[in-house]
């Protein structure tokens, strides 16, 4: 045995995902546990939240772009299609997109 290996506490090793660290998945099984673990992923979480929830008229182009390339956008959709969400961006869609989106299903 080498002589560091002694020196390594046991419980050395952080889990990512009871950090919350971005982009670390849970496995599909456990995420069943906890409806909205998706939130950890989403890049909005990392940004300005304003970008998100624009005052009316105001431009959502900036929140959209973030949108397209966020690993959990269709989860993110899901939950605001099934809550209900009357204000932001969610899914990379407004309020609008998403009502046109309801009456089309």
């Amino acid at each position: 045995m080498s002589e560091y290996r002694n020196d390594v506490p046991e419980n050395w090793f952080v889990d990512p995902v009871r950090l919350g660290v971005p982009g670390v998945r849970r496995v599909r099984a456990a995420v069943e546990e906890d409806a909205l673990a998706w939130q950890a992923d989403a890049l909005c979480a990392q940004t300005d939240p304003e970008a998100f929830f624009p005052e009316k008229g105001g431009s959502t182009r900036d929140a959209k772009t973030i949108c397209t390339t966020c690993e959990v956008r269709g989860e993110c959709l899901e939950y605001a299609l099934q809550n209900d969400e009357r204000f932001g961006i969610w899914g990379g869609l407004s309020e609008r997109e998403r009502r046109k989106l309801r009456r089309r299903a």
